[in-house]
């Protein structure tokens, strides 16, 4: 098994039609948030079972695909590390910090945040998070975010609700999406919670990440909190 048969393995999924839908849905145009990036034209359904037949992939050859600058072998290798991590929680951790800068789409931090460095920091320091949301990498700023659906799973919802406030101001609506689909996930678990929330800063948080944050609750409601936020 080697990084050669698993790049064979996605080229036979590799469709041209694919590959042109996937760069403008991800927004590869010049200027546009992930600018340059490749695709090659395989769907994630795919590019799981391909993980899943090189889940005992070498560590040095995970290093390669995450590296890649094919956007499909990077999420490969982030859905390889997510099926080794139980059995090497600490490495995979590292490696995934080690190489953060490549994990450089919205789908490749939303795939693998809460898997890796979420479910990592459950039971430690969690004040990475707090580094990540203030770099000036869009990507590192979501993943602070994302990583917090593993501690929401849990009933942790103290660090997601900080997180938030800390990115309230943040410029980017991808940003304002994450955060508002993250207080979404708190309301599942305990609405008291995102209620609470709301309540306080409805008035001054962004509109996108508002609106994202109450999709779940009545129409009647909805209008409610969405009342008077310019």
């Amino acid at each position: 098994m080697s990084v050669k048969l698993a790049q064979s393995a996605l080229l036979s999924y590799a469709s041209p039609e694919r590959k042109k839908t996937s760069m403008s849905f991800f927004k590869t145009g010049l200027g546009e948030y992930a600018e340059g990036d490749v695709f090659i034209g395989v769907r994630t359904p795919h590019i799981r079972e391909i993980a899943a037949e090189f889940t005992h992939l070498a560590f040095d050859d995970i290093t390669t695909l995450i590296s890649s600058t094919i956007h499909e072998e990077r999420l490969l290798a982030l859905l390889i590390m997510i099926r080794q991590f139980k059995n090497n929680q600490h490495a995979i951790y590292e490696l995934y910090l080690k190489y953060i800068e490549h994990v450089n789409n919205w789908d490749l931090v939303d795939l693998s945040a809460h898997y890796i460095i979420g479910a990592y920091l459950i039971d430690k320091d969690r004040s990475i998070l707090y580094k990540l949301a203030t770099s000036n990498n869009l990507w590192e700023r979501r993943i602070a975010i994302v990583a917090t659906w593993w501690f929401i799973r849990n009933n942790d919802f103290e660090d997601t609700i900080k997180l938030a406030i800390k990115l309230m101001n943040d410029k980017h609506d991808l940003i304002h999406k994450a955060t508002g689909w993250m207080l979404r996930e708190v309301g599942k678990k305990n609405v008291s919670v995102l209620r609470q929330f709301l309540d306080q800063y409805r008035l001054v948080m962004p509109r996108t990440a508002l609106r994202y944050a109450i999709e779940r609750f009545t129409k009647k409601e909805r209008a409610k909190y969405m009342e008077q936020v310019h």
